[in-house]
């Protein structure tokens, strides 16, 4: 068997360091046994998926030291690898379920479909369509269609008995049908869900195995139905366990910075990102933790990743960054690390231009630029609450804003400022007593360059940390109060927030 494994990011927000551990796994699997990798985009959600998300993701996982055999930037015989230009081979597919009468067409309204789901919650049942349009007649099909009702097209589920899921690592997983949706494969607009074309693009890219978060196992059913209606053989299925913060919950940018950019801003290494992230696969069974990317492919079995979620433990990967920049680095490799990671000549200059109006010497440089080379500052909660906002609208300025700069894409000084001029008018307060308090969270004191700046340069991901540790300090929301925060924010002209 000629090996093949893919990983198949969505464009839609940060690279996530989750990617780039399922991106490790596929990779080492396929180069030990000879075969391919395969790079896909998942880009069906057109209206969160964004060119530069893909470009973000692309650029971050080659950071690290990643290749792949086929993929949107390197071609290959399979193509194309985004699947937004892959429409009509999933209509062609679509057609064919249809015809054999293994999908129907679904033309329930947003209303029904709400009804039912507050029905079945009523009545302490798991959501799932009922079959209501499956059950339509020829012509009350004619009919919806002659008067251009918007439908999708949903999958058929056997009604009884027990799909058998076999698993590389997990064994044999059994779930009942009654438990499956009759998932919807196309969307009114046309565009598949991720089910069709994951499992269209699997086997017409002749990926072989698999290998993807334990969040899918509850969807395997839905993807072996698929192979069986269409007569496919279905790749080997593995799920890894997902990343967990030390505490055992799952890893979220909630608790921790998951973006592969907010890593290489604060100044890791690749190598050693990568890594850490091979010893989260699978220890290294001579003990020595520091291994390059050969010896990962060389060392890798799949018997030897443990079921339980590998903790990502960012003391570790200080400790293994720290082992790397001492020991693998000579001065001179050292120092083209630091010029490469914060003195680009155009960063340099832009920071230039701004620090030359504020000082009377060059030594006062340092503590007016200090916080743009560092990474958790030392800011006290007293010196946030320094200001005219009360505690409540501090903490809900922070919050709101932290949101809000989550759905920015242009990542540029009029975006960020419009975004504060935003919070501002929500809470009723005039800018410059909102923006106080975040000179202090960005910079470590009420003053500094022209605070829009500063934020532009210190990078989405870090100023997101920034507010994350400031929350922290002053309390993060609770329940209650960041249903009440996200319910105004809703509700007001901003972009709402992206997941």
């Amino acid at each position: 068997m000629n090996v093949r494994t893919r990983v198949a990011p969505s464009p839609t927000g940060d690279p996530h360091v989750g990617t780039a551990y399922v991106a490790l796994v596929n990779y080492c699997f396929a180069k030990k046994h000879g075969g391919q990798f395969v790079l896909r985009i998942e880009d069906t959600d057109r209206q969160r998926s964004t060119p530069e998300s893909e470009r973000a993701i692309l650029d971050s996982l080659h950071w690290l030291g990643l290749a792949w055999d086929e993929g949107p930037d390197v071609g290959g015989p399979h193509g194309p690898y985004r699947q937004s230009e892959r429409s009509d081979i999933y209509r062609e597919y679509v057609r064919v379920l249809l015809e054999t009468g293994h999908a129907f067409k679904c033309f329930c309204t947003p209303q029904r479909l709400e009804a039912m789901r507050e029905a079945q919650r009523a009545a302490k049942q798991p959501p799932r369509y009922d079959g209501s349009c499956l059950r339509l007649t020829n012509a009350e099909i004619e009919r919806a269609e002659a008067a251009n009702e918007p439908y999708v097209v949903r999958m058929k589920v056997p009604e009884g008995g027990v799909c058998v899921v076999d698993d590389l690592r997990r064994g044999t997983i059994e779930i009942e049908w009654n438990t499956v949706d009759m998932q919807v494969l196309m969307k009114s607009d046309g565009m598949p869900t991720y089910h069709l074309a994951n499992v269209v693009d699997d086997h017409l890219m002749e990926i072989t195995h698999v290998i993807r978060g334990e969040e899918w196992v509850s969807s395997a059913p839905k993807h072996m139905l698929l192979y069986r209606y269409f007569g496919w053989e279905p790749p080997k299925l593995m799920h890894l366990p997902l990343l967990r913060n030390p505490d055992k919950s799952k890893l979220s940018k909630r608790k921790n910075p998951t973006s592969i950019l907010f890593y290489r801003a604060m100044g890791y290494l690749p190598e050693a990102l990568l890594n850490f992230l091979g010893l989260l696969v699978s220890s290294s069974p001579e003990g020595e933790e520091v291994v390059d990317l050969g010896t990962l492919v060389q060392r890798f079995d799949i018997e030897h990743i443990s079921l339980g979620g590998p903790v990502f433990d960012v003391q570790k990967l200080d400790w293994l960054n720290g082992r790397y920049l001492r020991e693998q680095l000579d001065t001179a490799g050292f120092l083209q690390r630091v010029l490469a990671w914060g003195f680009e000549p155009s960063r340099v200059e832009r920071i230039a231009s701004l620090a030359r109006p504020r000082v009377e010497r060059l030594s006062d440089l340092g503590p007016l630029l200090a916080f743009l080379f560092a990474g958790r500052l030392p800011v006290t909660a007293e010196q946030l609450r320094d200001g005219k906002l009360d505690g409540e609208q501090l903490r809900r300025s922070f919050a709101l804003a932290m949101w809000r700069f989550d759905a920015v894409r242009d990542w540029r000084v009029a975006e960020i400022e419009r975004v504060l001029k935003s919070v501002a008018e929500l809470l009723g307060q005039k800018l410059r007593d909102v923006t106080r308090p975040f000179y202090v969270a960005m910079t470590g004191s009420p003053t500094s360059i022209p605070l829009y700046d500063a934020m532009e340069l210190l990078g989405r991901d870090i100023v997101r940390e920034r507010l994350r540790f400031a929350l922290d300090l002053l309390g993060r929301p609770n329940a209650v109060e960041e249903k009440a925060w996200k319910a105004l924010q809703a509700a007001s002209a901003s972009p709402p927030e992206i997941a």
